[in-house]
């Protein structure tokens, strides 16, 4: 299995102690998170986007580009990129502008995004966000494939004239992973263009999400794509990861601040119906508790999503040097264990789209990396 971090970088007080840090702090700890996740031998880092509520991500791009400039091997991602509501030259421009910046390390996750408030702040309709995803995605798709480009559509003002984005991605077309979370209408979309799926696995039950997955696979087979595409991620749940030596102890001490984040209903996790930390340790994807028990949880979604991709979000609200701790604890006692139970092809030489190239400096990694 591969390891993604992802921060949809919430911007909040800590429910308990009330204290919250400056909006500049809290964009330096993305990168800085970014900087410590590859050193400590994480795959990808993920950057969530969100135009409403509390979160700082409205512009994603500009974190990701701060990444690619202080790390050299980790896979950069978007999570979700909300293309329902943004231009698809723009997208084509930014994200393969930051894919040269890093030297071909981007992959996009593309979705409609859950903020219902961020369509009218567009100017579009509710009503309209899943034809407005499947038109902007297929002109995405286009714009990195091909030149001279024209095209028109329903949403969108037509490209009457041959269009060449600028610049083009590092090596060729980027790959597009589909976050899904509520409906099977992305994990349809993913299937048909012979995509990845990504699941949420964030605020419902594990069967909801292992019906999404499995929409997919059927629809996959269905089109007739090849199966060395299929790759799947999965979410941890709302909340965020949590070590401790014993699960009780994880449970003692992060309790209180996951149980208020979640009797909030304006940040993640206010719709999940696991709002007693006994009840989402015991049958929620929340990865709290023990080493042994992270690693135990985990596998047990495996067994039941078969997934390549593991994402894990830190409790921002938390002090960062603890948040630190947290993330070095996952790397060197879970990830081990989960790596050697549940092997996978992605990004390696079997997956097409795993010899995209690293930076011209990768050999400069800090030799403390965790070594896989």
């Amino acid at each position: 299995m591969k390891f993604q971090v992802l921060d949809i970088i919430p911007h909040l007080k800590n429910p308990v102690t009330g204290e919250i840090v400056s909006t500049a702090d809290r964009l330096n700890q993305v990168v800085e998170t970014a900087r410590r996740a590859e050193e400590l031998g994480f795959d990808s880092f993920s950057v969530g986007e969100r135009h409403a509520g509390e979160f700082i991500s409205s512009s994603p791009t500009t974190v990701l580009a701060a990444i690619a400039a202080v790390t050299d091997r980790i896979r950069l991602q978007s999570g979700v990129t909300v293309l329902s509501v943004l231009d698809p030259v723009r997208v084509a421009e930014d994200y393969a502008t930051i894919d040269q910046l890093s030297r071909g390390r981007l992959e996009l996750v593309i979705g409609k995004g859950n903020e219902v408030v961020q369509y009218p702040l567009f100017g579009l309709d509710l009503a309209d966000q899943w034809e407005l995803l499947a038109e902007k995605y297929e002109l995405l798709r286009r714009l990195w494939r091909e030149e001279a480009v024209t095209w028109s559509g329903r949403f969108r003002a037509a490209l009457t004239e041959p269009t060449t984005t600028t610049p083009r991605p590092f090596d060729g077309p980027l790959r597009i992973w589909h976050g899904s979370a509520t409906t099977l209408t992305s994990a349809a979309l993913a299937a048909k263009w012979g995509d990845p799926l990504f699941t949420a696995n964030a605020i419902q039950p594990r069967e909801n999400y292992a019906v999404l997955i499995e929409h997919y696979r059927e629809e996959y087979e269905r089109h007739g794509h090849d199966p060395r595409h299929r790759y799947l991620g999965s979410g941890s749940g709302a909340g965020g990861v949590f070590i401790a030596g014993t699960t009780q102890e994880a449970i003692r001490q992060f309790g209180p601040v996951y149980e208020a984040l979640t009797k909030n209903r304006n940040v993640p996790g206010n719709n999940s119906p696991f709002r007693d930390i006994q009840h989402a340790v015991a049958e929620g994807p929340a990865l709290v508790g023990s080493a042994e028990q992270v690693i135990d949880k985990i596998l047990s979604y495996h067994s039941l999503y078969r997934h390549d991709l593991q994402s894990i979000s830190l409790p921002t609200t938390l002090p960062f040097e603890q948040q630190l701790d947290i993330l070095e604890r996952f790397a060197l006692e879970v990830i081990p264990a989960v790596r050697e139970a549940a092997p996978t092809t992605l990004w390696e030489a079997e997956d097409p789209c795993g010899n995209r190239p690293e930076s011209a400096h990768a050999n400069s990694r800090s030799e403390h990396a965790y070594v896989h």
